[in-house]
């Protein structure tokens, strides 16, 4: 069984049990005598209001990624949580300050708290139900993985006989890869073969309909990732890692523990389709917003770059060649902070501390990030995002991917005009900042998210409010 089927029955299953508890909630309400019966045109009108509010709820907090690998603890702690988001959000809308504070347990109110319980029941037995279904049938061989292990020794053989026993893990190991591109022998563990060596990944995985690639690699075999990684890159395959090389791939990715078994996920799926066309959506409409917000405030901002011009003299704007979204070269546009032709004589070269190529009015500017403005301009054209890594220029992409492995992970996504790493970081003045920030861009590849979008915004805010750039 594919996700994406997967995913639909859930979405099916959640859509029925749904609109069973609201109408299960309405009849039981009626016969209660707290209002009279209404058609079932409106009481479908009604579910339907409700479904839709449900379902953007349950999107945006995840109940529909990676569906197969929660256990059914997790997932009705999930439900829990969100189901009870949603009936807070209702006692909002539906509140009275006035009677609700005379009357705290008013019917309206219990009525709603009736509504949160068959919620739960319902929505949670109906999930718990299909997840156990869903690994007895696993447990059968029926929906597994095709997988591979790559790595051979002890290592890997332990991974095999863990998975062997967690069968509703969903994975059927029908290879080994070998970490030595030398081998050429014809070796075995419990009958499941060695196929190859670590270049012929790709083939292997192409030729056998392979579905999930487990890495099991002994001691600290970076390059050997890398290869791995790269052979993957592009595929249509999960890939996952046992916890000891977490340190190998710059930590701080999502980790899957089932039955006791943990794997962390390198290539998870950056985002759901329907994710990337509101993260778009989100990207045009806040655009044109922050531009309309930057007309009324212009006489905050201006006096600045009037400063600017007297203290150095040239170009209003400043354009800059930079690397977005699968090594696309674009040009970035910003306000001049620095003087004319600052990297004239230096060539290109980072901003320091103290940096004296900055006048008084550029730090200024710099400090409440009002030079990143006109980026607006680049989001318009889809070469940005909102939210995203920071693009970096084509010379110094160059040496950081000889210098950090896995950097050109960073160009799988489009750049942003703020980050993770933005917020939490600081401004790139040496290798080792950059190294440093990579760890918070890698952690919002792996995990990025409309909540996770709107979360790097808010902090945004909260940065330029407090002066905090540089």
């Amino acid at each position: 069984m594919s996700k994406t089927l997967e995913r639909f029955l859930l979405i099916l299953l959640d859509f029925l049990l749904i609109h069973a508890a609201f109408i299960l909630w309405a009849k039981w309400r009626w016969t209660m005598g707290f209002f009279a019966a209404k058609s079932p045109s409106m009481l479908l009108t009604q579910s339907l209001i409700l479904y839709v509010f449900w379902l953007f709820l349950f999107l945006f907090y995840g109940l529909y990624h990676i569906w197969y690998t929660r256990s059914r603890v997790d997932e009705f702690l999930s439900v829990l949580k969100v189901v009870s988001i949603g009936i807070f959000l209702i006692f909002l809308v539906t509140s009275d300050a006035q009677k609700d504070i005379a009357h705290p347990l008013q019917s309206s109110r219990i009525m709603i708290l009736m509504y949160w319980l068959f919620m739960m029941i319902l929505v949670s037995a109906g999930r718990v139900g299909l997840r156990t279904l869903h690994r007895k049938l696993l447990e059968r061989g029926i929906g597994r993985r095709k997988a591979f292990i790559v790595g051979w020794g002890q290592k890997a053989k332990e991974l095999f006989d863990m998975v062997e026993k967690a069968p509703a893990l969903g994975y059927d190991v029908v290879g080994f890869i070998h970490h030595d591109d030398a081998y050429e022998k014809r070796e075995s563990y419990k009958q499941i073969p060695v196929r190859g060596p670590i270049r012929r990944l790709s083939e292997f995985i192409r030729r056998m309909h392979i579905q999930e690639v487990l890495i099991a690699l002994p001691g600290r075999s970076i390059k050997r990732l890398e290869e791995v990684m790269a052979q993957c890159e592009g595929m249509p395959v999960g890939l996952k890692i046992v916890p000891d090389h977490y340190s190998m791939i710059l930590g701080q990715v999502q980790t899957n523990q089932l039955y006791g078994f943990p794997l962390i996920e390198i290539f998870p799926q950056l985002m759901e389709p329907w994710e990337h066309v509101v993260k778009r959506g989100i990207d045009i409409v806040v655009s044109l917003l922050a531009f309309v917000v930057l007309l009324v405030l212009l006489l905050f901002w201006l006096p600045f770059i009037v400063a600017m011009q007297i203290k150095s003299p040239g170009p209003v704007f400043y354009s800059q060649e930079r690397v977005g979204k699968n090594g696309k070269v674009f040009k970035i546009y910003k306000f001049r902070t620095m003087i004319t032709d600052a990297e004239k004589q230096s060539g290109p070269v980072w901003a320091t501390d103290e940096d004296p190529r900055i006048p008084g009015p550029g730090r200024i500017m710099r400090k409440y990030r009002i030079d990143e403005i006109p980026q607006i301009i680049n989001i318009l054209d889809g070469d940005m995002s909102i939210v995203g890594p920071r693009p970096e220029r084509p010379h110094f992409v160059e040496i950081l991917r000889r210098e950090i492995p896995l950097y050109s992970r960073r160009l799988r996504i489009s750049p942003g005009l703020t980050g993770w790493a933005q917020v939490k970081g600081d401004y790139d003045q040496t290798i080792d900042d950059v190294k440093k920030k990579l760890e918070f861009d890698l952690f919002y590849i792996e995990n990025m998210s409309l909540r996770m979008d709107l979360k790097i915004m808010i902090h945004t805010v909260i940065v330029m409010l407090k002066g905090k750039g540089k």
